[in-house]
């Protein structure tokens, strides 16, 4: 039954895992060194992201009790939270990137992950509205969040999205504090 929110999870909360692209051209020092204050300051937050995302997965796979799954989803959602709403901290405190249209660039991926944070903020609230105790509700209701995740990440795909086609693609990249081993998200 949480199957299907596990198989969400794991396709949109990677999403900050991995940057697209190859690695890092030295050519740029201030890309690179804006790109290493960001993703120093983002490490600890993709590894607690992870692992809320692989709690998700494993009780999903194992067949938990519905109180197990909400209390550990909600627990998951609220790191998540918390961990996206810091990496938008950490892009402001590092200043406007060295790029062109670099305001509009930070600017618009501060925003992306705040409406990340803010949208796992919403699904641990809808989890935690869940009636655990009737089995058949609380499937329908996981079935719900699963379709609310797509919105929950899409403000955390916008901003990466904007960092990259702000040119900084490279730059965070070939910053060891942004690479996070991690499962490639599932196909749509």
């Amino acid at each position: 039954m949480n199957k299907k929110l596990a198989a969400a999870v794991s396709g949109g909360a990677v999403l900050m895992l991995v940057l697209s692209g190859c690695g890092g051209d030295d050519s740029d020092k201030k890309a690179d060194a804006w790109a290493k204050k960001v993703c120093d300051q983002w490490q600890p937050e993709l590894k607690k992201v992870e692992a809320a995302n692989a709690e998700i997965k494993r009780v999903a796979t194992e067949s938990s009790k519905p109180e197990e799954v909400q209390k550990t989803d909600s627990a998951a959602f609220a790191t998540m939270s918390e961990s996206y709403k810091t990496m938008g901290t950490a892009l402001r405190e590092a200043g406007v990137p060295p790029v062109k249209n670099g305001q509009a660039t930070l600017d618009a991926a501060v925003k992306g992950f705040e409406e990340t944070s803010k949208g796992y903020a919403d699904l641990k609230t809808k989890m935690d509205a869940l009636d655990a105790k009737d089995q058949t509700k609380f499937a329908e209701g996981l079935k719900e969040l699963a379709g609310g995740l797509q919105e929950a990440t899409k403000g955390g795909k916008d901003a990466l999205a904007q960092l990259n086609a702000g040119g900084l693609d490279k730059a965070m990249n070939s910053q060891k504090g942004c690479q996070v081993t991690a499962p490639s998200p599932t196909p749509k």
